[in-house]
């Protein structure tokens, strides 16, 4: 047994992915798979606003991919959206503010349907949860799970096109959040009945600090593949 630190990379099938934008771009990114069984279902991340350095490596997403496919036996899907870099590449095209940015949520979603991931969840951060609440709500999606809702982009309409789809919404959202605390993210979320708002004590809107982490990777789990949750502190093979 080896406990699981900050820079902990557990064993996966991770493979570079190119996915296509029905307006004609390439998007960079990573498949991560469980190595040795199937998938029991997908996240699909969308990351923060990469005009302030969000990216498919931004570090709750990085960790996510290192664990989760061997904790949780969870396919996770990183890409980073147009005009965006990180050390995988960069994306082509340019920033969209949120708006042409749908083509690329729309192809993260067709890429897990061709390959036949199951069970699919957005999972955002930030700008990526204005992204899953505006352009994510598709029958090919299972819910979506919200880190640190800004609820900038995202309009009352969209939480009622989510709310009338009755596709689960989890919002985590940290007590010291830069842009929405859990008081008032409760009083918008109301619009979609389904959605749950969960309050982290201590948190801020980044998420830094490994127990953050563990919080943010555990709820995740314990809706996506409830039969994985509580993620363990230590690693052993189960090869």
């Amino acid at each position: 047994m080896s406990e699981i630190r900050p820079g902990t990379v557990l064993p996966a099938d991770r493979q570079p992915v190119t996915l296509r934008t029905s307006d004609g771009l390439s998007l960079v990114g990573e498949l991560a798979l469980p190595a040795h069984r199937p998938a029991a279902a997908t996240l699909i991340c969308l990351h923060p606003l990469p005009t302030q350095g969000g990216m498919m490596d931004s570090h709750v997403f990085r960790k996510a991919a290192f664990r989760l496919p061997a904790l949780a036996d969870l396919a996770v899907l990183r890409f980073n959206t147009r005009g965006t870099s990180s050390k995988h590449g960069t994306s082509h095209g340019e920033f969209g503010d949120g708006e042409a940015e749908r083509h690329d949520v729309a192809a993260a979603i067709d890429y897990c349907v061709a390959a036949g991931l199951p069970r699919r969840w957005l999972l955002g951060w930030s700008f990526g949860t204005e992204l899953a609440l505006k352009w994510g709500n598709d029958p090919a999606v299972e819910g979506a799970i919200l880190l640190s809702p800004a609820l900038h982009r995202a309009t009352d309409a969209d939480l009622g096109t989510w709310a009338a789809s009755g596709r689960p919404l989890v919002a985590l959202v940290p007590e010291f959040d830069d842009y929405l605390r859990p008081d008032e993210a409760r009083a918008r979320f109301a619009r979609a009945p389904q959605a749950e708002v969960v309050a982290v004590d201590g948190a801020k809107h980044l998420w830094v600090g490994e127990p953050y982490v563990r919080i943010v990777l555990n709820e995740i789990v314990r809706r996506v593949n409830p039969g994985a949750w509580p993620l363990p502190a230590e690693w052993k093979d189960r090869a």
